[in-house]
């Protein structure tokens, strides 16, 4: 004779989820005098020759909550001095916007963002290094 329970069943698969592990946080979090920054790119990690889209979320410092009507850019430069850039267009969500950097060269890059609450405020800007890695079936620098 079986014995099914469904109480049984529900702790089994709760344990079950419970012990495997969660997926990193691969995100850059910062912070400006106004600002709170969270910056993901995407494809992790960021490969030369290959469209990277960074989401980046802005909230107030103070109250933690969506900054909805920003404006703002994120650009970078290579040691060898190549540059790309883009505009942050909002997406979907609360305080999220979107820019696309194309990396020439794998390598160390100079990333920055300038953002503003809205276009009576000052720019802020954040400043980061990101290495990005060779191309796909290219060999490593």
């Amino acid at each position: 004779m079986r014995f099914r329970s469904p109480f049984l069943i529900g702790v089994t698969l709760a344990l079950f989820t419970s012990c495997r592990p969660e997926a990193p946080d691969l995100s850059f979090r910062a912070e400006t005098d106004d600002m709170r920054f969270t910056v993901l790119p995407d494809p992790v990690p960021p490969r030369a020759r290959e469209t990277i889209t960074y989401k980046v979320v802005v909230r107030d410092n103070k109250t933690g909550q969506p900054i909805e009507t920003g404006q703002g850019r994120i650009f970078a430069t290579s040691m060898d001095k190549a540059s790309t850039y883009d505009a942050l267009l909002p997406g979907q969500g609360l305080g999220t916007y979107y820019g696309k950097l194309s990396f020439i060269t794998s390598g160390p890059w100079a990333v920055a963002i300038q953002f503003r609450r809205d276009s009576t405020k000052p720019l802020e800007r954040l400043d980061w290094m990101q290495e990005v890695f060779a191309a796909r079936g290219e060999p490593k620098r």
